[in-house]
Parts: C-alpha cells; structure tokens; sequence
C-alpha cells in the first residue's frame, strides 16, 4: 500500500491534489521529473461517464509509468455507478489508489448530489465507500472531504463514518462547502480532525509556499500535506519542501529564470504531444501560473507585457520565441 510505505520513512507525505483542468499526465510528469513529491493525484473524472464508456473521459485516467505512484480521483452519487467506474479505472490504468471526491464545493457538481453534497448524507458516503471496497479488493481507497456543508463540525460524525465504511486515507480541506474558497483555511480545525481520525490524515488548503509545509503540519499533526495551487507555477513545490526539510536545513533560493524556462518548454511539448498542437491553447492556464510575479520570487524586466503575450500564444514555437525575449 502506497501510504504504508511513505509513512514507514518516517516522513510526512508530499502529495500532489487533484485539479481539474490542470493535474493532467503532462504536468504530473513534469512533477515527477523535477521530484519530490511522494504521491499525484490525478484530476478527478465522473463516475458515470466512465461507465458509460466516454472515450475522452476514460483517456483522462491515461497515464505513463514516469508518473507512478498515482491515485485517480472520481466522482459521483450512485455507490454502484462508483464501484463499477472504480473497477473500470483499475482494469484500464491500474492507479496505485483510487480517492474518492467528497469535498468538492463548486456548484455543477453538488447540484447533481456529488462532491462535497455527499457530506451531508454520510449513509450514501459509507454505502460509496463500501461498494468500490467490495469492487477493486484491497487497492487503497482515499476520499477528500471538507470541514463540512455549512457547519464546520460536520466532520466530528463524518469521519468515523467513513473509516468504518474502509477508507484507507482522509484529506480534508479546512473550508466548509458554504466557504468555497473564501476566507482562510482553518488548520486548527483539520488538527481537530487528527485527534478523532484512526487513519492518516493530509492537510489542505492554504499551503502555497514550500515554508508553510512545517507551520501547517505543526498545527494540524497530520500525516502530510495535500499541495494544489502552491504547486501551479511551481514544480518544484516538493523538491523545495525536501530541501528544506533536508539534514542542513536549506533555504532555496527562487529558481533561476532559465530553469523556468527550460521546464515551461518541457511541458509545453509533453502537453502538445498529448493533447496536439491545438493543445497549446489550453496550456495558457499553466504559462500565466508560471509567470506569477509571486510565483517567481523576483522582479523581472517587462515580465507584465511578456506575460500578456504568453497568455495569447497559438503556437510552440510562438512561445518558444517569446521565451527568448525574457532578460535574466
């Protein structure tokens, strides 16, 4: 088991969240190639299009070796239509976990009972749980929750609900549903959660520089940190964590603007290769993570117009050419 393994080196785990959109094979690569991280997870797929056998869907859940150990995450409300997807997933990739999304908060997929809605039904949680157990033996089976719907207690009775139904691991994001993403992330709570759960347990939310990693498992005592946007833009969340975390206790310094470079250049190819040349398109989103001003620690010349211009590209070679216009 995955978590078993990480925990027994007497370290905290690293984990890579699901993102939708973004935590795809390229970029999970890209992670894997830079190290550091422990376990990804991919971005979540819906239960009920892989049973229906949606090609694009199940292409989701596609991934190479390079990325191992990973965990595919799902989602859904029927606990059958779960399992059955559950099994699917596993015949098709063989993912070393499969995490099931119940902390979601986002409209589109509460509407529907899934996601963070399932919270406030533990029974249909538990009988979710049960099912995928029953369908995919003894894989590791985690589930991603949040303090709550709109009570921010809610996870005092859901937690031992889940356990007892065979989850393996608990994320929990220090958010209600009710919050979305407002307000801050109360880790005091997640610490709260710690004391009560009998499985490991990761910290979410809030943890967007590779310092915070320490303050935030210092405060929740938890079995590791779930990364999500901290590591948008920056790769190298998780080998910057290790590092600090190293027997001499370095500080990184911001990576260098030529190693950004040459890691932006390698992604990109690896996301044209998988989704086409149109797939530029969509690799907007990570170039404008990438050139954050915040996500790249220092001032850079004109980074304001480059960064303009990255966000239009339309090509991998417009972008190669507006990449060498950057001063450093």
């Amino acid at each position: 088991m995955w978590i078993n393994e990480i925990l027994q080196k007497n370290k905290p785990i690293l984990a890579l969240s699901p993102m939708a959109d973004m935590t795809d094979s390229p970029f999970c690569q890209i992670v894997r190639q830079i190290g550091g991280a422990d376990i990804v997870f991919r971005e979540m797929v819906s239960a009920e299009a892989v049973v229906r056998d949606n090609a694009k869907t199940l292409g989701m859940t596609d991934f190479v070796e390079a990325e191992r150990p990973i965990v595919q995450q799902i989602f859904g409300s029927d606990p059958l239509t779960m399992a059955r997807a559950a099994a699917i997933i596993m015949e098709h990739a063989n993912p070393e976990g499969i995490d099931i999304n119940m902390g979601c908060p986002v409209y589109k997929i509460t509407n529907n009972f899934n996601g963070c809605a399932l919270m406030k039904d533990p029974e249909r949680a538990a009988s979710i749980i049960r099912e995928i157990r029953s369908a995919i033996g003894t894989v590791p089976i985690s589930v991603k929750i949040r303090l709550g719907w709109s009570d921010p207690d809610d996870f005092k009775k859901f937690i031992p609900i889940i356990e007892k139904a065979g989850a393996n691991l608990i994320t929990m994001h220090g958010r209600t549903k009710a919050q979305g993403y407002s307000g801050n992330s109360d880790w005091n709570r997640i610490a709260e959660a710690k004391k009560i759960v009998q499985v490991p347990l990761l910290a979410n939310g809030d943890i967007h520089d590779p310092h915070q990693v320490n303050q935030a498992l210092d405060i929740t005592k938890a079995d590791g940190v779930l990364i999500a946007r901290g590591a948008l833009g920056n790769p190298w969340f998780f080998k910057e964590t290790n590092a600090i975390n190293s027997i001499t206790n370095a500080r990184n310094e911001s990576v260098s603007m030529g190693e950004r470079i040459r890691v932006v250049l390698d992604h990109a190819r690896l996301h044209v290769a998988h989704y086409g040349e149109r797939g530029i398109v969509t690799f907007r989103k990570h170039v404008a993570w990438y050139f954050k001003t915040s996500k790249i620690g220092f001032e850079v010349p004109g980074i304001k117009e480059i960064r303009m211009q990255l966000v239009r590209v339309n090509s991998l070679h417009e972008l190669e050419e507006i990449l060498k216009t950057i001063k450093y």
